[in-house]
C-alpha cells in the first residue's frame, strides 16, 4: 500500500482507583518510522474492511472542527491538537456505561492521493509468549481487528467540498452500545449520507423501472441480476456504486430511456455515487426472511415455480427440498 504518514500519536485511556476515566498522555508524537507506518496501514485496511459504516459532516458549531482548522492552519501543533481531542474524548466517553479503556490514536496520512485523519480507540489485550530461555511472560498487544470506536475524516473532500454530507466516515459499532451516537457527539457531527437508504431507493427504482418498461418475469430477473452483479463487484473491489456507470451497463427501454434518465425524471433522490449495502443488494435476486425460529432464503426466480405463497392463508409451499435438508427431515421422521 502506498501510504505517506504525516503525524501519529497514541494516548492511553485508563481508569484510576476511583474507576474514573483518565488520559495518560504520551510525551510527544511518535516517530514517522516503518513501525508507525505499518500501524497506520493496518488501521486503514481494517477500517476499510469494516461493515456497517455511517457517514456524516460537522455541525456548524463543532469545536472539534474548529480545533482541526486551527491545527491545519499551523496555528496549533499536532501534539496540542491531540491533547485537546483526548480531553474532549474522555469527557464524552465518561458519560456512557461502555467507557472502555484503550489506546487513543490520532493519525494524519495520505493514501492513494487522498488525505485522511484517523481517530479511534484501539482495544489493548494481553497475551503470552515464550522467551529465549523458554520462560513464559505476558505481553500487551493492540487488537486492531476488534476496534469499533473509530472514524476517518477525508481531508481532501473536506477541503474541496465543504457542502459534502459524507467527508466523515465512522464505524457504527456493536448493536446496543450506541457507539455511533457517542462518536458523533465527540466530533460534534451529524449523520449525513444514509448509504442503506440510498441502496433501498436504488432497489425500488430498479423495480419501478422494470415495471415501467413492461419487462416480463424473465427479463426482470435478468435485469435485477445485472444490477446485483455490478453492485457486488463494486463492493468486492472496495468501490462505490456509480449511478452513471451502472446505467451504462444496463439496456435502455424501448423508448431509448436509460436507467439514470428514468431515476432523474421520476424524482428518485439518488446520489451520483454511494457505497453498496450487501444485505440490501442481495434482495434483488433473493427473498430473505427470518423470525419465529425460521430462517428462509431462496432465489427470486423460484417464486411461482418451486416456491408458492398463498397470501390468504399466509402459507409458503416449497416443492423439492434441498438434499441435505431432505436427509435431515427423513432421518428425523423415522
Amino acid at each position: 500500500m502506498s501510504l505517506q504518514l504525516s503525524n501519529i500519536i497514541l494516548h492511553q485511556l485508563s481508569k484510576n482507583d476511583q474507576e474514573e476515566l483518565v488520559v495518560n498522555y504520551r510525551a510527544d508524537a511518535l516517530d514517522l518510522d516503518q513501525s508507525s507506518e505499518n500501524l497506520v496501514a493496518e488501521l486503514h485496511r481494517t477500517f476499510n474492511a469494516k461493515a456497517g459504516k455511517g457517514f456524516g459532516l460537522f455541525k456548524n458549531d463543532s469545536e472539534f472542527q474548529q480545533r482541526l482548522d486551527t491545527f491545519r492552519k499551523d496555528e496549533m501543533s499536532f501534539y496540542e491538537f491531540s491533547q485537546q481531542c483526548g480531553e474532549s474524548l474522555k469527557q464524552e466517553l465518561s458519560k456512557y456505561p461502555f467507557a472502555d479503556e484503550g489506546i487513543f490514536v490520532l493519525a494524519e496520512y495520505q493514501s492513494l492521493a487522498t488525505d485522511y485523519l484517523f481517530i479511534g480507540i484501539l482495544p489493548s489485550n494481553q497475551s503470552l509468549k515464550v522467551t529465549e530461555g523458554l520462560d513464559i511472560s505476558a505481553t500487551d498487544y493492540l487488537d486492531i481487528n476488534k476496534m469499533d470506536i473509530a472514524a476517518r475524516l477525508d481531508l481532501s473532500t473536506y477541503d474541496t467540498d465543504k457542502e459534502s454530507n459524507r467527508y466523515l466516515t465512522y464505524i457504527k459499532g456493536r448493536v446496543g452500545r450506541k457507539v455511533a451516537d457517542f462518536f458523533l457527539d465527540f466530533l460534534q457531527a451529524e449523520v449525513g449520507l444514509d448509504s442503506k437508504q440510498q441502496n433501498l431507493v436504488l432497489m425500488q427504482a430498479v423495480e419501478d423501472f422494470c415495471a415501467d418498461a413492461q419487462l416480463d418475469k424473465q427479463e426482470t430477473t435478468e435485469y435485477k441480476k445485472q444490477v446485483a452483479t455490478y453492485c457486488t463487484e463494486q463492493l468486492k473491489a472496495g468501490d462505490e456504486i456509480q449511478l452513471t456507470e451502472l446505467s451504462g451497463e444496463l439496456p435502455p427501454t424501448d423508448s431509448g430511456s436509460s436507467f439514470q434518465e428514468f431515476t432523474q425524471s421520476q424524482g428518485y433522490e439518488l446520489e451520483e455515487s454511494f457505497p453498496a449495502d450487501r444485505t440490501t443488494v442481495r434482495k434483488l435476486t433473493k427473498y430473505v426472511g427470518a423470525g419465529g425460529g425460521l430462517n428462509l432464503s431462496f432465489d427470486s426466480l423460484l417464486l411461482g415455480e418451486r416456491v408458492f405463497y398463498d397470501q390468504e392463508t399466509d402459507t409458503l409451499t416449497i416443492k423439492g427440498c434441498p438434499p441435505n435438508l431432505k436427509d435431515q427431515l427423513t432421518r428425523q421422521s423415522n
